[in-house]
């Protein structure tokens, strides 16, 4: 080792001079860097998958709200309940169907990998099939979220993402009466 390195193991310790050793200069920050980078990643990985997911009855609770919303590892939809919900079916596929006309929406909707989300339940919402029901700009993962209609107990929507990445479906209650169902799908692979 020579003259400097053993300066730079003195002055910042054992983790810099094996750094020194491969010819690579680093620092405590730099370390601290990558220490919090690799937690991170750690963080973010997930044992979700790309399949369908579908559980639960239908219900006369309706979908009244739809709502975004951005993580460091994920990006999530919302969609809250006006009672008691649990049955959802959610699947990449590349023809989603407006309820009313059978029209395709795909075409209409950003992204290039595209989420079916049927909700077992109805709608109180004052959308036309077709309308685009969230503003996802600047998200990482999310480019669309569309409303494809209703039918007896079913409401349908077209969410487009960057890429076909893992997703997960969950349910909670709250706040009050109300129950939402929880669509997060991940930054990454």
């Amino acid at each position: 080792m020579s003259k400097v390195a053993r300066t730079a193991v003195a002055a910042i310790g054992m983790s810099a001079a094996m750094a020194v050793s491969v010819g690579v200069a680093a620092t405590p920050a730099q370390g601290a860097a990558a220490k919090a980078a690799a937690a991170k990643a750690r963080a973010c990985s997930t044992a979700w998958g790309t399949g369908q997911e579908a559980t639960g009855p239908a219900s006369a609770a309706a979908v009244f709200q739809v709502r975004t919303g951005q993580n460091e590892c994920y990006d999530r939809v919302v969609f809250q309940f006006d009672g008691s919900t649990t049955g959802y079916a959610v699947t990449y596929t590349d023809r989603v169907n407006a309820e009313d006309s059978g029209r395709n929406l795909v075409p209409y909707t950003a992204g290039e990998a595209y989420l079916r989300v049927r909700l077992r339940a109805p709608s109180n919402l004052v959308n036309n099939p077709g309308d685009h029901v969230a503003n996802v700009f600047r998200y990482q993962t999310l480019r669309d979220v569309v409303y494809g209609g209703e039918t007896t107990n079913r409401t349908t929507f077209v969410v487009g993402v960057r890429n076909r990445l893992p997703f997960r479906v969950f349910t909670l209650t709250g706040p009050g009466d109300d129950s939402r169902i929880v669509l997060d799908v991940a930054h990454r692979r």
